[in-house]
Formats: C-alpha cells, sequence, structure tokens
C-alpha cells in the first residue's frame, strides 16, 4: 500500500520525490493536474531556469525574502544555494554563476534542470498521477483521504506542494489551517505619461525608485515597457511593497533617479557641460549612459528648443533637467504580471508551520512546502531556492520516518 501523497507536481513536490530514495519513494505517489510537470521550472528565466542564487550564508540570504526571512534561516543551513549547485552538479548538470549572481544551467535550457529531477523521482520508483490533480482532501482516523479524479485514496502522510492555488488554500482553511489573504507579490507598473511614451524597450543600468509618502524604495536596472516599468528594482519594490500597494489598489506615485547621481551632482555637471562644450546643440548631444531617445524625451518636456546649445541653457532649465532624471515623478496605476512566473504573497500562515520538518504544528502527517505557504522573495531565483531547501528538509524527514 502507498503511504504518502505528494499534491502538486511543481519545483516543491520534485524536489522531495527526487531526494526520498526508492525504499520511501516506492511508498508514494505523486498527483499532478497537468499533464507535464515542472511548469514553472520550464518557463523560468525565459527558459533558461534561474535555479538559485549565488549566495551562500544563511543569514545573507534570509534577506532578500519579504515573507518567511525568519523561518527560513534554518532550513537553508540544512540546505542552500552551495548544495543546491552540487545536486545538480553530481547528477551531471553543469551550472554557471552570471555577474548578477543568479545561477543557470551551462545548457541555457530548463530541460536540463527537468530531466535531472524526473530522472531522479524515477529512481526512487515514485508513482506519478499526472492529469490527476487533487479536488478535496478530508482528515479521517489514520491518515487522509484525498478526493482526485481517478478516485478516492487514502494515506497516511500527505505533503502539499500546490503553489498560488486559491482553490487548495481553500481545502486546507477547512482542515483548519489559518491561510493569510494572497496578493501578488511579482509585478511591472502600469504608467502612461509623455516622457516614457513610445520608448518602449530602453532600459537604465542603475535607477533608484521610490514610492511617494511610502517607507519603499529600490536600486538596481530598470526597462521602459509598454505599459509603464519594468526590471529588477520595479520588481523588488513590487515584492517589498506587496502588502501596501495592494491596499492602495496600485495607484501611486513614484520618484526615480534614471542615473544614480544626486541632483546636485547632474546640476553641477551640466553648469560643466555649458563651459566645456558651450556651443554643441543639446538635443544632439546626450552626455549620459541611457539612449538618446530618452534624452530627447526629458529635454522635450522641460521644453528646450532643439536648437539649442548648451551655453544657452539658463539656470532653471538646467534645474528642470536635473529634476527629471534625479527626482522624476511618475504617476502609476495598475499592475501587469510579470511574464510568467507568477508570485504572491499570501498563503498557510507560516506560525502553523514547524520549520525544522515543514510539518503543521497541529495536524499530523501533514507537510507543506514551496508557495502554498507565505513565502516568497524577489526575483533571482530565490523563490526556487525556498522550494528546494524546503523539499529536502521534508524529504530527510519522511525518509526518518518509513525507512
Amino acid at each position: 500500500m502507498k503511504k504518502i501523497a505528494i499534491v502538486g507536481g511543481g519545483a516543491a513536490g520534485y524536489f522531495v520525490a527526487a531526494n526520498l530514495g526508492k525504499t520511501v519513494g516506492q511508498q508514494t505517489v505523486l498527483f499532478e493536474q497537468a499533464t507535464l510537470p515542472l511548469q514553472k521550472v520550464r518557463v523560468s528565466g525565459g527558459g533558461r531556469c534561474n535555479v538559485t542564487h549565488a549566495c551562500f550564508d544563511p543569514l545573507d540570504l534570509v534577506e532578500f525574502y519579504p515573507r518567511g526571512k525568519k523561518e527560513l534561516l534554518g532550513v537553508f543551513y540544512t540546505f542552500q544555494p552551495g548544495d543546491t549547485m552540487a545536486w545538480f552538479d553530481d547528477r551531471g548538470v553543469a551550472l554557471k554563476i552570471e555577474d548578477d549572481n543568479r545561477v543557470f544551467p551551462e545548457s541555457d535550457s530548463s530541460l536540463s534542470i527537468i530531466e535531472a529531477l524526473t530522472k531522479a523521482v524515477d529512481q526512487n520508483k515514485v508513482q506519478l498521477n499526472f492529469s490527476d490533480g487533487v479536488q478535496e482532501i478530508a482528515k479521517v482516523e489514520g491518515g487522509y483521504e484525498l478526493t482526485t479524479k481517478s478516485g478516492t485514496h487514502f494515506f497516511e502522510t500527505v505533503i502539499i506542494t500546490t503553489g498560488s492555488t486559491p482553490k487548495f488554500w481553500k481545502s486546507l482553511k477547512t482542515l483548519g489551517l489559518k491561510i493569510i489573504q494572497p496578493v501578488p507579490s511579482l509585478f511591472t507598473f502600469n504608467c502612461k505619461d509623455p516622457r516614457i511614451e513610445g520608448l518602449m524597450g530602453i532600459s537604465f543600468e542603475q535607477t533608484e525608485v521610490k514610492i511617494i509618502n511610502q517607507k519603499l524604495e529600490a536600486d538596481g536596472p530598470m526597462l521602459i515597457t509598454h505599459w509603464g516599468f519594468s526590471g529588477p528594482a520595479i520588481l523588488r519594490l513590487s515584492a517589498w511593497g506587496a502588502l501596501k500597494l495592494n491596499d492602495c489598489g496600485y495607484k501611486f506615485d513614484i520618484e526615480i533617479n534614471f542615473v544614480n547621481q544626486s541632483k546636485d551632482e547632474v546640476f553641477t555637471f551640466l553648469n560643466t557641460k555649458k563651459q566645456i562644450d558651450a556651443k554643441k546643440n543639446v538635443h544632439k548631444n546626450n552626455p549620459f549612459e541611457f539612449p538618446k531617445r530618452f534624452w530627447i524625451s526629458i529635454l522635450n518636456y522641460c521644453q528646450i528648443d532643439e536648437n539649442k546649445v548648451y551655453a544657452d541653457l539658463s539656470k532653471k532649465q538646467v534645474e528642470a533637467i536635473s529634476t527629471e532624471l534625479c527626482q522624476g515623478r511618475y504617476a502609476v496605476n495598475g499592475k501587469s504580471t510579470f511574464k510568467d512566473e507568477f508570485v504572491t504573497a499570501g498563503g498557510v500562515d507560516l506560525k502553523e508551520i514547524d520549520f525544522h520538518s515543514m510539518q503543521s504544528k497541529k495536524i499530523p502527517n501533514l507537510f507543506m512546502a514551496g508557495e502554498v505557504l507565505n513565502i516568497d522573495a524577489i526575483t533571482g531565483g530565490f523563490n526556487f531556492q525556498a522550494c528546494w531547501s524546503e523539499g529536502y528538509v521534508i524529504s530527510e524527514k519522511l525518509k526518518e520516518i518509513y525507512q
């Protein structure tokens, strides 16, 4: 008789199954409603799979998690990004650390990660039930009754790795677990503004973005898109501000520093340009590293005549340009989901979980990992790392029980 059920075939569920070993694996069934597993892994990083992040000190690592920081510390001391990299390396997947410390397979294909996981799960003899999602879960004497498309099944132990699925949160609530209302965590900012109209695709290497009247700010690369602003700086803000931004209906003002310099520094720099390049046309000579199209847009917004040379810029005009580049204010009205990598803040309250084992504190033999929990991180491989680490902790506990 199969004793263990894993509900959900994503990163967390598959990593549990991949680390069980044959003795425990043969007692396990994995249920997944889709026809194929690991859908988020498949699309992550544009199909390259940002498998983890090269941050090897758990104390530093937890700082990238707006929710789950305190709880994950012990989990990361058990299994951290270095362990993840070693795990895949041992299974023939060569990984590389990019300049921003994101970790990808050398193949630049998520299939390398998927193949390693599926092979490990197959070797452990875990039974895979695809197109057989769990519709209901009930606590019964001695275990759990799962209702799926294929029928009703009894298991002594259940591992929930269903991701951010409202329907399943409702089922867990009926078991007596507290659910934190989920809201989007990673999203881009919608903004219609003449200063960025028609400039989609323009990127900035280092920006500083603040949300006005909120203690929220982030720095990093930024991108102008069809709908407004995206890129790491924006996504970090969306993660840290997930709850507050939801409360204000995603309508708020931001201040952007496009040049990573103070307003005084830019003001002084432009005044120097007036001396050195006095006769040069302002529109035709962009003194900054960002694309010329953005420079011209800012000049037009500041009503700088296209025939004006640097020497003719007034103090007021230099002030206006400096303000736009260092303290530009933009009205955000709405959000857009970040590609296919949808992440939520919310889920099972972390107070419900014993993080030494990832087991429910009040419901025996019920384990949880991944986005079903109220844990999320910024982009860069951190959300996957939480899945790998939590999944590993669960597999170790299951081997302790059933091996």
